[in-house]
């Protein structure tokens, strides 16, 4: 499993910068949408395979694996939930998309 990480190549980038080792990361199906339920609060595998709808429980294992790796989801006795830094990043997330939503009324 090739987890990105801060010094180190990732898709789209040879530079080794943080940012783009957390894009790569956020990036991969299903990353986003297994935070944004975690955010309601701690899930089990089989509520995360309920609520992310056609995911194929290999990718749903292979990204909680990179989630725990990389300090945004932790296993607890009855599932995962959000680390504090998984926290602290999915409250950044408020500002853009108040942004993307002003961004997307150009394209009406």
């Amino acid at each position: 499993m090739n987890i990105p990480k801060p010094g180190g190549s990732v898709r789209g980038s040879k530079s080794g910068k943080p940012i783009m080792a957390l894009f790569d990361l956020l990036g991969r199906n299903w990353s986003m949408t297994i935070m944004w339920y975690l955010k309601e609060g701690q899930k089990s595998f089989s509520d995360l395979e309920k609520k992310c709808d056609g995911i194929s429980p290999t990718t749903l294992n292979t990204r909680l694996k990179e989630l725990q790796t990389t300090f945004i989801i932790e296993k607890v006795v009855d599932g995962y939930k959000l680390t504090e830094l998984g926290e602290e990043l999915f409250n950044l997330f408020e500002p853009l998309r108040k942004w993307a939503n002003k961004w997307a009324k150009n394209f009406n």
